[in-house]
């Protein structure tokens, strides 16, 4: 204290000269604690992304699992919106079922459907969604229920020409077309005709679309179903309250015309 009140500028200067020859010392000092407070930081920052990544990765498969709902659900819509294009008799009430198993094989088109005696379906119901018919109970369990298709071979619907009001029977071929049979002989059709369930026998209610006549030759009618069974999801099993059974055999021998 002595020397740096009578000698300032040499404390000064001495104190500098010390300060030089001890900085590279703290600087080496000095140098693990930067380092530790830098590692212990990037430390923090890494524990930190590690979180957020955590949680964005839950939001993503939260938003993953909403999605794959969403899109199930306007599945779903899109077929109950087509399920509705046909509007049925006002008389008539209707029962959704969705289709569970397909059962069709070399000899049968069949689908099993999740609704049976429970839900209130009934032998020989029609079956339908928003093209048209797709054909109609034909066992009825308790909680399922067995379609038979209009493909198979054992399916015959009596049906109508819309345009001429001829009548005739609809058969299934176990193919992608049917096959309209039983026509009076002076009956004349085309290509692009409409043909739609005549309701007789009292199995099936009236009006309902079958489909349209795509080929006439050599007396051998085809008809393109409006609906493609490849394709159900969600059907409607129409109770019109009928109960009528049609008698194959009459149909096989043209009566019913």
């Amino acid at each position: 204290m002595l020397v740096g009140k009578m000698e300032p500028a040499a404390f000064e200067r001495a104190r500098a000269h010390v300060t030089d020859a001890v900085a590279p010392i703290l600087d080496a000092v000095s140098r693990p604690l930067d380092v530790l407070q830098d590692t212990i930081g990037e430390g923090k920052t890494l524990l930190a992304l590690r979180e957020e990544n955590t949680r964005l990765r839950e939001e993503r498969d939260r938003l993953l699992q909403w999605q794959t709902i969403a899109r199930k659900l306007e599945t779903e819509n899109i077929a109950l919106r087509e399920l509705l294009q046909f509007v049925p008799a006002s008389d008539a009430s209707s029962i959704s079922a969705r289709v569970i198993g397909d059962a069709g094989g070399a000899f049968a088109r069949t689908m099993i459907l999740n609704a049976g005696s429970r839900e209130g379906v009934r032998k020989g119901q029609a079956v339908i969604n928003g093209s048209g018919l797709i054909g109609r109970i034909q066992e009825v369990g308790r909680r399922s229920s067995r379609l038979l298709l209009l493909a198979d071979l054992n399916s015959r619907i009596p049906v109508v020409i819309e345009l001429s009001r001829a009548r005739g029977v609809v058969a299934g071929t176990n193919g992608d077309t049917l096959s309209l049979v039983h026509l009076p002989p002076d009956v004349l059709t085309e290509p692009g005709d409409r043909i739609v369930t005549s309701g007789h026998g009292g199995a099936l209610p009236p009006g309902i679309p079958v489909g349209v006549v795509a080929t006439v030759s050599d007396n051998v009618i085809s008809v393109v179903p409006f609906v493609d069974p490849s394709r159900l999801e969600l059907v409607r099993v129409l109770d019109y309250g009928l109960d009528g059974i049609i008698d194959f055999n009459d149909i096989r021998s043209g009566s019913l015309n």
